[in-house]
């Protein structure tokens, strides 16, 4: 699979009504931590068929980050049937990214 890019229109189509966990990257393209966490994602969502990879361009994107209350950027959350699961701040090796799934 590969990641897909989450933005107002396709939020509650991709994330909320997804039929597997979704875990959304937020980010934005000036962020150096984003664009190391950003290749780490790209080989879950290679890896995992079991999960879905989002990823929210905060620049792009300011009402989904103010409704989840981002305030530092990578951030990362998982959510499973529409909910939030889990969640953590700043860039993560994938080991710690896999074991927020």
């Amino acid at each position: 699979m590969r990641t897909v890019t989450i933005n107002q229109n396709n939020f509650s189509e991709e994330v909320i009504r997804s039929d597997r966990p979704v875990l959304l990257d937020f980010w934005a393209p000036w962020c150096g931590p984003c664009r190391m966490v950003s290749p780490i994602l790209d080989e879950i969502a290679q890896e995992r068929t079991d999960i879905k990879v989002g990823k929210v361009n905060v620049d792009e994107q300011p009402e989904l980050a103010g409704q989840f209350g981002i305030m530092a950027i990578p951030a990362l959350v998982v959510m499973k049937n529409g909910k939030i699961t889990n969640q953590a701040a700043g860039a993560r090796p994938k080991s710690q990214i896999l074991a927020m799934l």
